[in-house]
Formats: structure tokens, sequence, C-alpha cells
């Protein structure tokens, strides 16, 4: 799975845990809503109850001081028909007020049989004060006495009926407030907890999704990392295992890539080193045998003139060699300078990511803000319910639920926000890490360009050598016309001799900080022993046969095949 797949997928994490904390507070509130808006109706129905017994109360009341009009005011039959009329009225108000006390108790579900038998001694009552009344003589002034004697006390019964009422449905208001408390309160905590858990099981899910995704990245790193300083120490024994599909998985390839061509030249350069240095030997005995046998000149010269050709195809051919080694450094140096390109991208991918994670903390900062806003306007709701005074208590505790919510909204919203703050730090500790890698990058890029100039000389002092065998061969072919030249024409051959033994040696000590495999070095000849002694003519022409041949060999041996790409070594 590609980094940038990986960080989409966190991306995409964060939006659904967000999304669900979201949908979680939300069906919270609108449960305590719900709740709320139910006790507010039942409190509102159960007041109601409460205000027509109360009315009830005050009818009766009304009724009752209508008759003691009716027997002080009476003697007026105007007067008794305007008071018999309230009375009545009074009586009517009185049952109508108890019958939807009735209604609404009975619709709250908690019946009384207590309306009814109120309802029905307020009846009696009232038909007991209309038979008494019949008999009422307004002429007589001891009539309203008789008459008042005749109901004196049945009031007492319905008025205490009807004040049961009223303590009754003050009573059931009350519990009716303290268990829509008890219930908004257990929803509240309810909600509470759940998006407790709920939060909990996210930042778990959250935390364990990040240590694996710095793992999946920070691991193949430092694993380029220990590769990349293993080779700077000089060590080209180490297996690189193939990468990943990922950004990552393609540096860790270019590596191993890298590592194995750097390796395979490394070899190659060492087996042409000992070939050369073993062929400057060679010559060097040659020229020594030369010089203390100097009557075998003239049969040797033939032979001699034969083996410089041969030598001089060999110089040619390694020439040839060190063009393509500058070739495949070139190489090297463009597989470098993708893999540069490739860790830019991985720099611009983790800025991209530094930047989503910049753009969450802003998304929660507006949650944050809303969390605010409906604080102020849970404490305005508070003050206008403050305001209304009895009658907007239940209002003035949602207000201040609400509230509550608003204030643990913005709490949790500003954890978050650390939390994503954190995540911020990660992403940019790994954004340096990749600088770091890319920094690397261009250090083999360097790298791999001086070697690429190393070869480069390498090839010109190869020209400079085969120069010298040119001019070996120009002294040899005089040396058939002028004899005396020849002491001196030795010389300068044993001296170019001395120079490529001296280039090869130092050939040979530039690689040799280089651990390589067995496998990857090729076989070097071993060094012949120097023909000392003068007069051994046939052995003398056996060495120079030999020497012939194994030229020969070694030329058609090696026709230095291009090796593949690589990276920079020569700075290790």
């Amino acid at each position: 799975m590609k980094i940038a797949t990986r960080l989409s997928a966190l991306g995409i994490f964060c939006f659904i845990s967000v999304s669900v904390l979201g949908t979680g507070a939300w069906f919270a509130l609108d449960r305590a809503h719900q709740t709320s808006d139910a006790a507010m109706q039942r409190g509102a129905d159960m007041a109601t109850a409460t205000d027509a017994a109360r009315i009830a109360q005050v009818a009766f009341k009304t009724q009752i001081q209508e008759w003691k009009n009716i027997l002080l005011r009476g003697g007026d039959p105007e007067q008794l028909e305007k008071y018999t009329k309230a009375f009545k009225d009074s009586g009517v108000a009185t049952r109508a007020n108890l019958a939807r006390t009735d209604k609404l108790l009975t619709k709250l579900g908690i019946p009384t049989p207590l309306v009814a038998g109120a309802a029905r001694i307020t009846e009696e009552l009232e038909k007991n004060y209309l038979t008494a009344l019949a008999t009422f003589d307004g002429t007589n002034p001891e009539s309203y006495k008789q008459v008042d004697a005749m109901v004196k006390g049945q009031d007492h019964s319905a008025s205490d009926a009807i004040d049961a009422i009223a303590k009754f449905t003050e009573t059931q208001m009350v519990a009716v407030f303290e268990k829509s408390t008890k219930d908004l309160s257990a929803i509240r905590q309810a909600a509470a907890l759940q998006l407790a858990l709920l939060g909990i099981v996210l930042l778990v899910a959250g935390s364990a999704f990040m240590v694996w995704l710095t793992r999946s990245i920070t691991g193949p790193l430092n694993e380029a990392v220990g590769i990349a300083n293993t080779v700077a120490s000089g060590d080209l024994t180490s297996n690189i295992r193939p990468g990943g599909s990922d950004e990552i998985g393609i540096l860790l390839n270019a590596l191993k890539a890298m590592h194995d061509s750097l390796a395979d030249i490394v070899g190659r350069v060492r087996a042409g080193t000992d070939a050369i240095s073993q062929a400057s030997i060679e010559i060097a005995h040659g020229n020594q045998d030369l010089s203390s046998r100097t009557e075998e000149q003239a049969s040797s010269l033939e032979e001699t003139a034969s083996s410089m050709e041969q030598l001089t195809s060999t110089v040619r051919q390694n020439g040839d060699n060190a063009s393509q080694a500058s070739k495949l450094a070139a190489a090297a140096s463009a597989v470098a300078l993708r893999g540069g390109d490739t860790v830019s991208q991985v720099i611009h991918t983790m800025g991209a990511i530094n930047d989503s994670s910049r753009k969450i903390v802003d998304i929660i900062g507006v949650i944050d803000g809303i969390a605010f806003q409906t604080n102020i306007l849970a404490l305005n709701a508070a003050v206008e319910a403050a305001r209304a005074g009895e009658q907007g208590r239940g209002f003035a505790v949602v207000a201040a639920e609400v509230r509550n919510l608003a204030q643990r909204s913005a709490a949790a919203a500003k954890e978050i926000k650390t939390l994503i703050g954190d995540s911020v730090l990660q992403v940019e500790a790994g954004s340096k890490l990749v600088d770091a890698a890319g920094t690397t990058m261009e250090e083999v890029v360097a790298s791999v360009q001086r070697v690429d100039a190393i070869i480069t000389e390498i090839s010109v002092a190869t020209g400079e050598q085969n120069a010298g065998i040119h001019e070996i061969s120009g002294a040899i072919a005089q040396l058939d016309a002028v004899t005396q030249q020849n002491a001196a024409l030795v010389e300068e051959a044993a001296a170019a001799a001395e120079s490529m033994e001296h280039q090869a040696s130092s050939l040979a000590h530039a690689v040799s900080v280089f651990k390589i495999h067995a496998d990857s070095a090729a076989a070097a000849p071993a060094p012949r022993a120097p023909l000392r002694k003068a007069g051994q003519r046939q052995a003398s022409r056996r060495q120079i046969d030999a020497t012939r041949a194994r030229i020969g060999d070694e030329a058609s041996a090696k026709p230095g095949k291009p090796a593949p790409a690589t990276s920079d070594w020569e700075t290790f």
C-alpha cells in the first residue's frame, strides 16, 4: 500500500471518527430534547389541572358567598333573582372545573375518585340549597334565619372535598416535576457515558492506526538509512531484501540495484587492476632479461614485437572497458537522480499530509465555536426562564443541561484539537526524516559523479599507457637498425612498465576499501617469478612465449561488457 493511500486512510478515519462523535452527540441531544418536551407538556397539563382545581375551589367559595347574598338581599325580588342566578352559575363553574381537572388527571394517568366525589357533593349541596330557597320569604325578616338553618354546615364537606383535590393536584405536580428532573438527569448521564465510551474506542483505534502507520513508514526508512551507512563504510557484502510497491519500497529496490551494480563494478575493477599489475610485472621482468641478454636481442626481436602487439591490444581493450565504466557511472548518476526525485515527491506528500492535519485543526476550531455559541444560547434561555418565574422553572433546568452539554462538547473539541496537534508534530517529524533522506540521495548523486570523473582519469591513464607501448614498439622497430641504442630503448620500456605498475597499484589501493563477496571478484592471474639468470636462452624463450600466450588469453577472455547501473562509492 502506497504512503499516500495510507495517509488518505488516516484522514478518512479521522473524518469518520468526528462524524461518529457528532452523530452520537446529536442523537443524545435530540433524545434530551424529546424528553424535555414531554416533561414540559406533562408539567403544563399538571399545572393546568392544579389551576382548574383552584378555580373550582374559588368558584365554590363564590357560590357560598352568593348564597349569603341571597339571604341578606333577597327581600328585593330583582336582587333575589340576580343572586340566585349567580349562585347557580357558580355551581356550574365549580362542576365544570372539577370535570376539567378529572379529564387532565385521567390524561396524565393519575385519576382519583376525589373529583367525582366532590362533584357529587357539590351537586347535592346545590339541590339542598335550592330546596331550602324555595321556602324563603323575602318579606319575613325571620325567614332567612330559618332557611339558613336548613342548610347550615352542609358546605363544609364540599369545601373539604375540593380542598383535598387542590392539595392532591399540587402534590402530583411536584412529583411530576421531580420525576422529569430525574429522567433528564438519567438521560444526560447515559448520553455522557455513551459518548465517553465511543470516544475511548475511537481514541484506542486511532492510536493503534497511528502506531501502525508510523512503523510502516519509519521502519523501511531506517532500513534504507542502514543500507546507505553500510555502503558508506565500504561493506558491499550485505544482502538487501527487495522492497514493496510503495515509495519507500521503490527506494529500497533502487538501493539494492545500486549496491549490486557497485559490487560488480568493484569486482571487475579489482580483476582489471590485478591483470594490469601482472602484465606490468611481466613486462618489467622481460626488460630485465632483455638487458642482461643483449646477445639474444636479434633472435628474440620478432617474438618481442609480437608480444608488444598483443599487449597493445590488451591496453586498448582496457581503455574500452574504462569508457564503458564511465557510461555505467553516468547511468548510475541518472538512477540516483531519479531516486532523488522520488524522495522529493515523498517530501511533497508529507507536506500535503501536514496541510490536511492543519485543516482538521481548523474544523475542530469551528466545532469549538459552535459549542461556544450553544453555551451562549443556553445562558440566554436560562435568563428568559428566570424571568418567567415559577412557570419557567422546567425550561431553566433544560437550559442548564443544554449549557452543560455545550461546555462538555467544547472540552471534547479541545481534546481532539490537542490530539490532532500531536499528530501534526509527528507528521512534521516524519517530514524531517524524509528531508534527511533527500539530502543523503543528493550526496549519493554527487559521489556517483565523482566516480565518473575517476573512471575518466583511468581512461586517460590507459591512453597514456597505450602511447608508451607504441613508443616501445617503435624502439623495437629501430632496434634492428640501431643496435647501439638498444640499452636506452630497454630503459625507456622499463620506465613505462614501472609507471603502469604504479598506476595499477594506485587503482587497486583505491578499491581495496570495499568488501565484496568472493564470487563477485574476477579470478586474477598468479604473478610469475622474474627471470634473473643470464645465459639460459631456452628458458627466456619459453617465458616470452608463455607471456605472449597469456596476454592473448586475457585479451580474449575480457570483452569489457558493461555492468548494470549505479551509484556513488568514491567518497566512501
